[in-house]
């Protein structure tokens, strides 16, 4: 088969498939996980069921796509701000921040009984803990954060903290518990503060 032709099918089911996780998501905002149905997502995206059931077998694993995809753009958002220039103290928080953001902001609990399982959460889980450690060592190393407790466990503690946020009925609770947070990393007569830092 031609290179472009190949290229032009992939391109084409990667559309189709966007455009089902797209149409999928919109039924879930308005309808709920719960009451969505293949026949109306495939209404929704603008293709047959025989079409959709050739990219999906049920709701669920439309749903596991779409949080997937969402857990892609999230953790490459996070390791965007662990790389942007400045203190580490200064990425530290800002990294914490956005990830209580993005706690606070997309959390339904429906959905999130669907998704929040299986193999993959586990490997999002342990990117995230990896970045968190990374950070949490250069702040070591700066002398802003505690060097008592390995940046492993920290990064643990930071994760459990701050997901806090998802039940949280306001963006300055958020920064409020993230300054908690980040007040148990503190090296004893140091502050690990926000710093001027760029936007991402």
């Amino acid at each position: 088969m031609p290179r472009l032709w190949t290229a032009t099918i992939e391109t084409h089911r990667h559309d189709v498939r966007e455009a089902i996780l797209d149409a999928t998501m919109a039924l879930v905002a308005e309808h709920g996980p719960l009451a969505v149905t293949m026949s109306q997502i495939a209404d929704k995206a603008g293709i047959g069921r025989a079409t959709l059931y050739k990219y999906f077998e049920d709701v669920e694993a439309i749903l596991l796509a779409w949080h997937d995809r969402q857990v892609a753009h999230h953790l490459e958002h996070l390791r965007r701000l662990q790389d942007q220039p400045g203190d580490a103290g200064a990425r530290l928080h800002a990294v914490l921040e956005a990830f209580a953001l993005i706690r606070h902001e997309h959390h339904d609990p429906d959905l999130a009984a669907l998704v929040h399982r299986g193999e993959h959460i586990g490997q999002a889980h342990q990117q995230l803990t990896a970045l968190i450690s990374e950070l949490l060592t250069e702040a070591a190393a700066a002398g802003v954060v505690r060097r008592d407790v390995p940046s492993s466990e920290l990064a643990t503690y930071c994760l459990h903290a701050v997901a806090g946020a998802a039940s949280l009925h306001s963006r300055a609770a958020v920064s409020r518990l993230v300054e908690v947070t980040l007040t148990g990393l503190r090296t004893p007569g140091r502050a690990v503060r926000p710093g001027r830092r760029r936007k991402p």
